[in-house]
């Protein structure tokens, strides 16, 4: 007799549990895209580029649509009755649709373009701050925070007499909770943070801060610059009152960023900016503004650079961000893996163990050695990593260091580069400690 299937079912040995699936490999998908990672360097060396967390590098797709663009449809937007002009707002106000969809947001209208994340912040520094915040009011920010998360607050802090204070780090270098708890209270008015450190690469958990702060009656502004390219991001689902995002951290070109606010937020918000564009009506003595997203837009846009945006939105949002994250997961692990292994390596932030969804990058520090020497030879061979602070400055001093190294990955990159860094490293601390 033969058995059933479902007798065989029943009588097989239960099977080993499934081993988890290798992420997709990016990097054989995607370089062919990217123009510049195909040269060579020095000595004919292949070039590895390890710095995304800088700038990104851009694809062919978004070289190609700003070309076309001025090529073929090279006008002002919003003014002219022409068909450039028509075809320019189209391709124009289409980037600020893909944004819009990119993090979730309820409308268009609350996206605002602006030059990068800083001017984004400084709008709401300038803007928002201006209009709320009294002598007394404070602000929370953490001591891991961007120059650009920074600085604003301080010129804010001048002018109104707003009270700063900073979050402090746990031992394995991630944001305290405990103390971000302790320094919430009623006077706080705004909690300004980074999602994911560029130095330490630790991924804050905003979607649990944002209760903690709108519970004290605070509003939430996040530096999404780090995560934008790494990792599915929604501002609902955060939590978030405002976000900032930056181009050319997301395969896009420079000189173009954005900020998204809730549109009850930017509708009571003042102009930031005056000049064309953000105008109703122009009298002699006064003015009134343009609707939304208008309204913080003066001035002829950087036209091209929000197409190219749309086109770097597209490219990454075709691939994924879960397998973007998935694939740059893998690479982190192997990353820290291989500086763990060499003596002297000090990396900064938590390690995949502590925080597997961490960013994708590491900065470290070699007993004895400065970072830019480490830098400069690693060059010669080929390979570009970021040395200095990072835009740090705080966070460093409190490590009581100058500067550190950073190799920071994107999914272009190849587990055959990062074991290429790590001999190059090797080989480079070896020299130097002889030489010094």
């Amino acid at each position: 007799m033969t058995a059933s299937p479902a007798l065989d079912s029943a009588l097989a040995v239960p099977a080993t549990p499934p081993v988890a699936a290798e992420p997709e490999n990016l990097a054989a998908l995607t370089r062919p895209d990217f123009p510049l990672l195909a040269q060579t360097a020095c000595l004919g060396q292949p070039l590895i580029y390890l710095d995304h967390a800088a700038t990104s590098q851009k694809p062919r797709q978004v070289l190609e649509v700003m070309r076309h663009y001025y090529e073929h449809d090279n006008a002002n937007v919003h003014r002219g009755a022409h068909q450039l002009s028509a075809r320019a707002t189209d391709a124009f106000e289409g980037a600020r649709v893909k944004a819009a969809a990119f993090v979730g947001a309820a409308s268009p209208r609350e996206i605002v373009f602006t030059r990068n994340a800083s001017e984004a912040i400084n709008l709401v520094a300038r803007s928002w701050g201006e209009a709320n915040l009294r002598a007394g009011d404070e602000v929370l920010l953490s001591v891991m925070e961007h120059h650009s998360n920074l600085v604003p607050w301080q010129l804010l802090a001048a002018r109104t007499g707003c009270v700063l204070r900073h979050v402090g780090l746990t031992e394995t270098g991630e944001l305290d909770l405990d103390d971000l708890r302790r320094q919430l209270s009623e006077r706080t008015r705004l909690v300004s943070l980074v999602q994911v450190s560029n130095t330490l690469g630790c991924l804050n958990p905003i979607a649990r801060i944002a209760p903690l702060a709108h519970a004290a009656g605070a509003l939430l502004l996040v530096d999404a610059c780090q995560s934008l390219p790494h990792l599915p991001v929604n501002v609902a689902a955060l939590g978030a009152d405002f976000l900032v995002g930056s181009s050319h951290k997301l395969c896009g070109p420079t000189g173009m960023g954005f900020l998204w606010a809730r549109e009850a937020l930017l509708e009571a918000m003042p102009p930031f900016l005056g000049g064309g564009e953000m105008i109703q009506d122009v009298y002699l003595d006064h003015s009134s503004w343009a609707e939304l997203p208008h309204k913080f837009e003066a001035g002829t846009p950087a036209i091209g650079e929000a197409i190219g945006m749309g086109a770097a939105l597209d490219y990454l949002s075709a691939l994924g961000l879960d397998r973007i994250h998935a694939w740059e997961q893998m690479l982190t692990r192997q990353l820290f893996d291989r500086l763990q292994a060499i003596e002297g390596v000090r990396i900064l932030g938590p390690t995949p163990e502590q925080q597997p969804d961490r960013g994708a990058l590491a900065s470290f520090t070699v007993d004895g050695l400065h970072a830019n020497d480490i830098a400069a030879l690693l060059d010669s061979a080929g390979i570009c990593i970021r040395s200095g602070h990072h835009c740090t400055q705080p966070l460093h001093r409190l490590y009581g260091i100058s500067g550190s190294a950073r190799a920071s990955l994107g999914f272009t990159t190849t587990p055959e580069e990062i074991d290429r860094f790590a001999e190059e490293l090797k080989g480079t601390i070896t020299f130097l400690r002889e030489h010094s």
